[in-house]
């Protein structure tokens, strides 16, 4: 065979320097455009009014291209708004093609068919036109302090009850906004000020990350963002293929039993590991109900694919690529795939309950990767004063009215599931990722004390890793003569954190009056004058046997005080 010519020599060596230099100028724009929309995300937490994304980080910001795919998305934020937001862009281009789009228009809705599943969320969509063309479309969402209805309560029979429903509408035409729109939000909330800024802080992240991406796009002499786009959504889709071949092929099904509202709900899942794709079915699940806890299909594939990733493909950036690996199906009308109009508030009560509900599928095929269950969804301290209770006495309406009217969240969490090798995280949200709201801020904006907020003994779930423990609040309002009200949305009280492979189940649960009354999980109910409201958040299962944990470990729990030394004898003599 003769020897090729130099010049072709020459020419494939010019052909490979050129597609390595074309890879790293990819990469460098990759890594560029990570903190385009990280800087999204920081505006909204610097810029926002309201405690839940200024304090805890309850957001999502991401970037997609003009056909609605999502690209990338800010580390800072919560697996139930970026991935349910990844699939709400294409509902807006549906209503709002992009030949009618134009600069400085702002897009906004909170349907949670087309949102991120409850009237509490408020998505906006912006787009980005550089030098004439639309080259991307930027998305932010946050929980807002109200929403007018009955407020933050599983206590909705029909979505109509909890609050104003905005459809896909435009807040902004050609930078200007829509007063009559602005006008209706601020006569359906009780807090029309820190809703409205927050409203203004979402048009302001995306605005940012609109101008930081032109910079880019003139930085890297790039016309558009397509190119780009579609070399990291199938580089993404890719790795988690290569991903999902460590693991076995097979189904593996899992049910989950849950406290529900006044019944429980058995969430009931089926894997399929195949070459290429990973299916989750949600057949067997429990029929959607007339109370605030339903969920709607994006949540469901939200939280789904959350838990199917920190398995598998942890490492792989998250977007569209890499989600369409992961395919969810729920039956229309289950608690997992309400029908409109369904009463879906605290919708993440049982979403966030779903990544247990697939590591007990994906533990039968390698039980050395998979966590325990743990306390899972949030045990926010929703507090309300200055209004009425339905059905409490004419004394007891007075005490309530008594006070100032304030409008209080706490993001209060439990343990997390113990993990392989290590013990459970501690009053830690996962799978949520929101942080806890410090005591210092939540005292300073509104009429409460803190008299307790400690870690909860011997609520981590005993095993050769122990679960993570949970916590014990206790608080009042700072007027003894003031009333005010709970909207409870809490789990894991009859039906606590599974253990698993020999390890004990979490604590449960529970809440109730200083003065003795117990207090249900879900529901408003009265915080009478002068009594103090406390709290038991629910600890994560063990892991493993607790006679073979190591000696070392359990003498640093006791010195601690995490665990009781009675709780120590008994895990070792049931173990």
């Amino acid at each position: 065979m003769s020897p090729l010519p130099a010049t072709s020599g020459a020419t494939a060596n010019q052909a490979r320097a050129a597609s390595a230099l074309s890879r790293i100028r990819h990469q460098l724009a990759w890594n560029r455009l990570l903190s385009v929309v990280e800087e999204q995300a920081q505006v909204l937490i610097r810029s926002a009014f309201g405690t839940a994304t200024r304090e805890a980080g309850d957001l999502s910001a991401g970037v997609f291209l003009p056909d609605g795919r999502m690209i990338a998305q800010a580390v800072t934020g919560t697996p139930g708004h970026v991935n349910a937001m990844a699939e709400s862009v294409k509902h807006f281009l549906d209503v709002f093609p992009v030949e009618s789009l134009q600069d400085g228009d702002v897009l906004l809705t909170n349907d949670p068919w087309k949102g991120t599943g409850h009237l509490f969320d408020m998505t906006m969509v912006s787009p980005v036109f550089h030098e004439g063309r639309l080259v991307a479309l930027f998305a932010s969402t946050l929980h807002v302090i109200d929403i007018g209805g009955i407020g933050s309560s599983a206590d909705g029979l029909e979505v109509y009850h909890e609050g104003l429903f905005l459809p896909i509408l435009k807040l902004f035409h050609a930078h200007k906004p829509d007063p009559g729109v602005l006008a209706i939000i601020r006569a359906n909330v009780r807090e029309p000020e820190q809703v409205e800024g927050d409203l203004y802080a979402l048009v302001a992240c995306n605005e940012v990350g609109g101008r930081r991406l032109k910079d880019l796009l003139r930085e890297f002499h790039l016309d558009d963002l397509n190119a780009l786009g579609n070399t990291i959504i199938e580089q993404s889709r890719l790795a988690m293929l290569h991903a999902i071949a460590a693991w076995p092929q097979g189904s593996w099904t899992n049910l989950l039993t849950i406290d529900g509202y006044d019944a429980p709900i058995e969430l009931s899942a089926r894997v399929t590991i195949e070459p290429g794709r990973i299916l989750v079915d949600f057949d067997g699940t429990s029929a959607q109900v007339a109370r605030g806890i339903n969920v709607v299909k994006a949540y469901t594939d939200a939280y789904t694919s959350f838990g199917i990733r920190c398995l598998i493909g942890a490492d792989v950036p998250n977007n569209a690529g890499s989600l369409s690996v992961v395919q969810v199906s729920a039956p229309e009308g289950s608690i997992l795939n309400a029908r409109f109009p369904a009463a879906v508030t605290a919708r993440h009560i049982i979403g966030q309950m779903l990544p247990d509900v697939v590591f007990g599928a994906l533990r039968q095929a390698r039980p050395d990767q998979v966590p325990a269950e743990g306390s899972s969804s949030l045990w926010n301290l929703h507090l309300v004063g200055g209004e009425p209770l339905a059905g409490a006495s004419a004394e007891q309406n007075a005490a309530l009215l008594a006070g100032r009217r304030f409008n209080a969240v706490s993001f209060s969490t439990g343990g997390t599931g113990a993990r392989p090798g290590k013990d459970g995280l501690s009053v830690t949200s996962y799978p949520s990722g929101v942080r806890n709201v410090s005591i210092e801020i939540l005292e300073a904006a509104n009429p409460l004390v803190f008299e307790r907020k400690e870690y909860r003994a011997d609520s981590g779930g005993a095993g050769t890793q122990r679960g993570g423990l949970g916590q014990t609040i206790a608080l009042r309002h700072a007027d003894p003569g003031a009333a005010m009200i709970l909207a409870a949305a809490f789990d894991r009280v009859v039906h606590p954190a599974r253990g698993a492979l020999g390890g004990h189940d979490g604590a449960p649960g529970r809440l109730a009056l200083a003065s003795g009354a117990a207090l249900r999980a879900k529901g408003r109910q009265l915080i009478p004058a002068g009594d103090t409201l406390v709290v038991h958040t629910p600890g994560g299962g063990g892991l493993g046997d607790p006679a073979q944990r190591d000696p070392a470990a359990v003498r640093t729990d006791l010195r601690l005080g995490l665990v009781t030394p009675d709780a120590t004898a008994q895990a070792a003599r049931n173990g």
